[in-house]
């Protein structure tokens, strides 16, 4: 079952923030909370499951936004980005230790925080805590690259990102450059290689029964000699993957 991303935000201009809010429930996000102060922030990243945070850098508390931004580093493996009003060398350089996924400078229109969380969202490396994937020359074919969390994925379908369970992932079929991720009643569009998507699941589920597919075993309903069904889909199998799957089946 896919979910919307749940963003929290953290501005202390309330009609931004409201604005802010409006905003990303149109485009079609979820909002945890809308607070104001660090300890209202703290309070919301520890009781309630947040994918991204929105800072303001100032904020009406002695603490502000590159402190929330240390500690979302320090304690959580989620992106968050700065929106500020200000974009003076010295702040840009304060910011910078943190990190940030991203940088928003006020005024902005719906689409500039659409795309600023969309690229957020696909590059952060889930798989190291406060490691961000910022390897130089990131071309577009990054920003639609899916992120990963501890036990789902994160797909792009029209504008929003959903999260997928791996166990809800039945097959995923290689078609040109694109991947058809199939769950028990949804399809996905992916641009990705199979082999590097491969990498992103797991691998004591996930495997490369083809040249042109993986598989979730836990979904495989039957098999013979060139083929195993999913969910009435015939999928082709390589030898490799047939004594694979016969071995584990005696062992």
């Amino acid at each position: 079952m896919e979910q919307p991303i749940r963003i929290l935000i953290v501005e202390d201009n309330v009609i931004i923030a409201d604005d802010m809010q409006s905003m990303l429930e149109e485009i079609g996000y979820e909002i945890v909370d809308n607070v104001i102060v660090y300890e209202q922030a703290e309070e919301v990243l520890k009781t309630k499951e947040v994918d991204l945070v929105l800072i303001d850098i100032i904020l009406a508390s002695d603490k502000t936004g590159i402190d929330l931004g240390k500690h979302i580093r320090e304690k959580y493996n989620i992106p968050f980005i700065f929106v500020t009003s200000n974009s003076d060398r010295a702040t840009v350089e304060n910011a910078k230790t943190v990190k940030p996924n991203g940088y928003l400078v006020k005024p902005f229109e719906q689409q500039d925080l659409y795309t600023s969380i969309e690229i957020a969202l696909s590059n952060f490396d889930y798989s190291e805590k406060g490691s961000p994937s910022d390897a130089p020359g990131a071309s577009e074919d990054t920003v639609v690259s899916n992120s990963v969390l501890k036990d789902s994925i994160f797909v792009k379908k029209q504008h929003l990102y959903y999260r997928i369970q791996f166990g809800d992932i039945q097959f995923i079929k290689a078609d040109n450059v694109y991947l058809e991720v199939n769950t028990v009643d949804k399809k996905f569009l992916v641009r990705s290689p199979l082999k590097d998507y491969l990498e992103k699941l797991p691998k004591n589920k996930f495997y490369r029964a083809h040249k042109s597919y993986i598989v979730n075993v836990d979904h495989i309903d039957a098999i013979n000699s060139k083929d195993i069904m999913i969910n009435n889909n015939l999928i082709p199998i390589s030898k490799d993957f047939k004594e694979f799957i016969i071995s584990a089946m005696n062992s």
